[in-house]
């Protein structure tokens, strides 16, 4: 009975689920900053180079 009544309760895997999205976003997230940050520099360092 406790067995088939753990079995059937499917809040945890919903929490689980959650934080996968979590985690996905926030991988997602930083690639896009990483990215974003890596391009930047790259201008500012090519305007740097303009102006000197």
């Amino acid at each position: 009975m406790l067995f088939k009544r753990f079995l059937q309760d499917e809040s945890g895997a919903t929490a689980i689920e959650y934080g996968l999205i979590a985690g996905l976003i926030a991988v997602v997230i930083i690639a896009a900053v990483k990215t974003t940050g890596s391009r930047l520099s790259t201008k500012f360092q090519a305007v740097s180079n303009n102006l000197t």
